[in-house]
């Protein structure tokens, strides 16, 4: 008798949500988690295919850190399509302004670049303070590793 491989299918999939407080922790470290939670690694039924990830909460994202210089020389840009349409804004502007895009920005980079990366990516909620609007869906906090 063989046993066939069992793949997650997308509506028999269960979602949890999970909270995860970012004061002090490292932006790589924290977004690596958060996309591997957000694809579904983290379950035995991960299938690459589907999406069986779990929804992310991040909280205290102004509180978010760089280690070594790339505070001071960490740069995002973005480009019109004109020409002297390239814009640059250097990491501390970017969280004076918006510190939630700066962790957006760095897990949706760990994202596969397909229609279910961006649904993937859906899944994840950051708020730059210690508040957030989902106390109905009770989110599970988990400890990262730092």
């Amino acid at each position: 008798m063989k046993k066939s491989t069992q793949f997650a299918k997308t509506g028999e999939v269960e979602r949890k949500w999970v909270l995860i407080d970012a004061d002090g922790m490292t932006l790589g470290r924290l977004a690596t988690q958060a996309a591997m939670i957000l694809r579904g690694k983290n379950k035995p039924q991960y299938t690459p295919n589907a999406d069986t990830g779990d929804f992310v909460i991040v909280i205290n994202a102004d509180k978010v850190v760089l280690t070594g210089n790339k505070a001071n020389t960490k740069s995002y840009w973005r480009y019109s399509g004109y020409l002297g349409g390239l814009k640059t804004e250097s990491f501390k502007e970017a969280m004076a302004k918006h510190p939630e895009r700066v962790i957006e920005h760095a897990v949706k980079g760990m994202l596969p670049k397909t229609t279910l990366g961006r649904k993937q990516g859906m899944k994840l909620k950051v708020y730059a303070g210690p508040e957030h609007p989902h106390a109905a869906q009770n989110p599970v906090k988990i400890d990262v590793e730092a």
